[in-house]
C-alpha cells in the first residue's frame, strides 16, 4: 500500500489518461496513473478489430498554423512538442491502430508521467478518501478519482439466444474463415459495417440488422455515425448483390443442425415476422461503462440504457462527489451531438476538466486575457478565435469562449464547457457573451449535395440565421438570461474575417454595450459605439 494519498489518482493510460497526466504536471497537480495493461494504449492493441482507424490524419493542409492545423488532426494529443504530433507517425489518412499504440508509448515516455502499469484496479470503496485496490492486492488512497477506462463491457441487447452469438472483441477476422457463409451481423454502427466489409469477398451474404435508420456521419456531422470508409455494403444491398441491411428487431435466435434460426420483426413493413437461416451470427452491438469495480456506496449512476456514467457539467458523478470521468465517457454530456466520445473532441475536455479542477480545488483561476470593453476590441478578438481555434471547431456547440464585460474591461475565457459557463460564477455578470461554432438545427436534414437548396452567401449578414453549415454564433447574457443572439454567415473556406463578417459583429456588440451601460457608460466610450 502507498503510504501517501494522492490528490488525484487516474485509471487507465490511454489517450485520456496521458493527457489528463499531461496538464497535471504542467501545473504541478499530484496524480498517480494506474493502467491494467503492460504499456499505454491498452484499447487500440484489440480495436478496432480490422485495424483501421476512422480518425482522420490530415498531413498536408496548406496551413502553417499548428493550431489550425489541429482542426484536421483526430489523434494527436495537446502538447508543446511539434515532434509528438500523430503526422509523424503515419502517411495514412486512415492510420492503423498500431500507429496509434506507437505514438502513445512515445508520448507517455516524453512526458515520464508518474504512470504504474500491470495494475488492475479491481475494487473501489470510499471511507472519505477512495480506496483502490489491485489485482495483487495492493491498496491506494485518494481525494479525487479519474477514470479514463473506456467502455469495456460489451452491450447485450435483450435478445433471446443472444448468448449463442459470436462477438466483435473476439471472432475471426480472417475473411477464409467464412467461405461461402451466410452471415448475419446484429448492430448498425461502424464495428457492423467494418466487420461486413472485411467479409463481402468470402461470404455468401452478409446481412446488417437493427432497429434504428442508418446515419451517415457526412449528413449529420456527427463523426461516430456510419462513416463512407466503412459503407461499401450499402452499395452492394442498393445494387442488389445479395447483401442486405434489415431495419427492425432481431425476436429470437435459435441454433439447429442446418445454422442459426433466427426471427425478425420488421420496422418498415407493420412488424411483420419472418425467420431466416444463417451460418454465422455476429454481435458488434458496441460497449458500456464497467462500473461492477465500485462499492455500493460510491458506485456512480448510469444512464442512456447503463451503457454511460451519469455526469454533472464538470463531468462529475451526479452522485458520487469527486468522481470524474475522462476520455470516451466524457460524451454522456454531448451524446451524439459533438465530438467527446473521441480523441479529437475529448483532448479539448480533459484539459477544461484539469482546469475546472484547478479552478475548485487549487485557487487556480481559469486562465483569462483582458480586453477593452470596446466593439472593436471584442469583435477583433472572436474573429480571431473562430478563425484559428481548434477546440470550438472540433467541440462545435459544446465548448465555447465565455467573454466577460465588467464596465470599461472584459475578460475572455477560453475553451469553457457551454453548460457549466451557464452555471458559473461568469454567468451573474451583467453582460457577458459565450462564442461557439455551431451547425445549423436542422443541419442533418439538409441534403449538403442538392444542388436546389440555397445556402446563405458568405456576406448575407440578414441570412445568417438560416446557416446550415458549421459557423459562428455568438450569445449575449444578462444576469445569466440570454437578452441576444448574432450568427456570422457560413463560409467555404471556414474564413470569417470580410468585411462584412467584422461590420455586422462589431454592430452586435456596440448594441449590446450600449444598452447595458446606457446610464453608466463615459463619453469615450460612447462616441466609440457611436462610430461603430
Amino acid at each position: 500500500m502507498h503510504d501517501k494519498t494522492f490528490d488525484y489518482i487516474i485509471l487507465g493510460a490511454g489517450p485520456a489518461g496521458l493527457q489528463a497526466a499531461h496538464f497535471m504536471k504542467a501545473v504541478g497537480m499530484d496524480y498517480l496513473v494506474l493502467e491494467g495493461g503492460s504499456g499505454p494504449g491498452t484499447f487500440f492493441r484489440t480495436f478496432p478489430r480490422h485495424r483501421q482507424l476512422i480518425s482522420i490524419n490530415k498531413r498536408y493542409t496548406g496551413q502553417h498554423d499548428p493550431e489550425v492545423s489541429l482542426r484536421m488532426d483526430w489523434n494527436s494529443l495537446l502538447s508543446q512538442s511539434e515532434r509528438l504530433l500523430f503526422r509523424h507517425y503515419s502517411e495514412r489518412f486512415f492510420p492503423h491502430a498500431d500507429d496509434m499504440v506507437r505514438y502513445l508509448e512515445d508520448f507517455a515516455a516524453a512526458g515520464e508521467f508518474r504512470i504504474q502499469y500491470d495494475t488492475r484496479v479491481e475494487h473501489v470503496g470510499r471511507a472519505g478518501a477512495f480506496e483502490l485496490r489491485d489485482q495483487h492486492g495492493r491498496r491506494y488512497t485518494c481525494r479525487r478519482l479519474i477514470v479514463a477506462t473506456g467502455m469495456s463491457r460489451p452491450y447485450v441487447p435483450d435478445i433471446s439466444g443472444f448468448d449463442l452469438v459470436e462477438r466483435y472483441a473476439t471472432v475471426s477476422v480472417d475473411p477464409k474463415d467464412f467461405i461461402d457463409q451466410r452471415v448475419l451481423i446484429i448492430g448498425k454502427g461502424n464495428s457492423a459495417f467494418e466487420t461486413a466489409d472485411n467479409l463481402m469477398d468470402t461470404t455468401a451474404w452478409v446481412h446488417v440488422a437493427g432497429p434504428s435508420a442508418i446515419k451517415l456521419a457526412w449528413k449529420t456531422h456527427y463523426v461516430g455515425h456510419l462513416r463512407a470508409v466503412n459503407n461499401n455494403l450499402l452499395d452492394t444491398y442498393q445494387l442488389k448483390s445479395q447483401n442486405a441491411v434489415l431495419d427492425g428487431h432481431v425476436v429470437s435466435i435459435d441454433r439447429r443442425d442446418d445454422g442459426f434460426h433466427v426471427v425478425f420483426s420488421f420496422s418498415r413493413a407493420n412488424e411483420v415476422h419472418k425467420e431466416l437461416v444463417y451460418d454465422r451470427v455476429i454481435a458488434c452491438t458496441g460497449f458500456g461503462f464497467d462500473s461492477s469495480i465500485f462499492d455500493a456506496g460510491c458506485r456512480p449512476a448510469l444512464t442512456i440504457k447503463d451503457r454511460f456514467p451519469e455526469q454533472t457539467e464538470h463531468w462529475e458523478s451526479v452522485n458520487v462527489p469527486d468522481l470524474f470521468f475522462a476520455g470516451t465517457l466524457m460524451q454522456q454530456r454531448d451524446f451524439k451531438r459533438s465530438t467527446s466520445g473521441f480523441v479529437h473532441g475529448f483532448r479539448y475536455c480533459v484539459r477544461a476538466l484539469v482546469r475546472h479542477l484547478g479552478q475548485r480545488h487549487h485557487d487556480t483561476p481559469w486562465p483569462a486575457q483582458a480586453l477593452a470593453a470596446t466593439p472593436q476590441a471584442l469583435m477583433e478578438k472572436v474573429i480571431e478565435r473562430v478563425n484559428r481555434s481548434s477546440a470550438l471547431w472540433q467541440q462545435f456547440q459544446f465548448l465555447g469562449d465565455v467573454l466577460v464585460v465588467d464596465g470599461a474591461q472584459a475578460r475572455y475565457f477560453e475553451e469553457v464547457p457551454v453548460d457549466l459557463a451557464k452555471t458559473s460564477e461568469w454567468a451573474k455578470a451583467d453582460l457577458h457573451f459565450i462564442v461557439t461554432l455551431e451547425y445549423g438545427p436542422d443541419h442533418d436534414q439538409v441534403d449538403p449535395f442538392d444542388i436546389t437548396v440555397r445556402r446563405v452567401a458568405q456576406d448575407d449578414a440578414e441570412r445568417a440565421f438560416d446557416s446550415s453549415y458549421l459557423h459562428p454564433v455568438v450569445r449575449g447574457y444578462a444576469g445569466g438570461a440570454l437578452i441576444a443572439e448574432h450568427h456570422v454567415p457560413e463560409n467555404l473556406e471556414n474564413e470569417w474575417n470580410r468585411p462584412a463578417h467584422q461590420a455586422s459583429l462589431r454592430k452586435f456588440f456596440a448594441e449590446r454595450l450600449a444598452a447595458a451601460f446606457a446610464k453608466t457608460i463615459d463619453h469615450e466610450r460612447a462616441d466609440d459605439i457611436e462610430a461603430a
